[in-house]
């Protein structure tokens, strides 16, 4: 059983980290709820390890202990990036300002795109997880894609002008 595990967490930590720091947008941050969320499935792992999708279980727990984070933290996390100091290299940049950008989106449409760019899920299996029409999801992707490649665009436009 814990072997089996064990092979389970290697496979998904980093995938489920990935996405929680693509959202949220603090890499530390996304570790320890992820780690949290892994801890919670193997306290239940016999019972989680039967379900169709024991990393959707995993991926869930780990977003609903992130928002719950979020909520209790919200002014502490807006004062550490408002300190955050800015990249100081080329290398890195990029992903720092999509990391930004993401942020900007509104909370749905945030998630649809990590959902769907960074985790790799179908639209389908988004409108499932947040309980909505693929439709719905659709827009959000759209309409988040529409305001990244915009503010993505102004920050490249700022760079090479600067």
């Amino acid at each position: 059983m814990e072997e089996q595990f064990d092979a389970f967490y290697a496979a998904h930590f980093r995938p489920i980290s990935v996405q929680l720091y693509a959202y949220f947008g603090a890499a530390a941050d996304a570790n320890d709820l992820t780690q949290e969320a892994f801890c919670r499935a193997w306290e239940r792992w016999d019972q989680v390890r039967a379900y169709d999708d024991p990393a959707g279980w995993v991926r869930r727990v780990a977003w609903r202990l992130a928002v719950s984070r979020w909520r209790r933290a919200r002014t502490a996390l807006a004062h550490r990036a408002a300190l955050a100091a800015p990249p100081t290299g080329q290398d890195g940049g990029e992903t720092v300002d999509l990391v930004r950008a993401l942020a900007a989106l509104p909370p749905d449409q945030r998630r649809a795109v990590v959902l769907r760019h960074v985790a790799d899920l179908s639209v389908a299996e988004i409108a499932a997880d947040a309980g909505v029409p693929e439709g719905t999801v659709k827009s959000w992707l759209s309409r988040g894609r529409v305001t990244l490649r915009r503010a993505l665009a102004e920050t490249t436009a700022l760079t090479t002008e600067g």
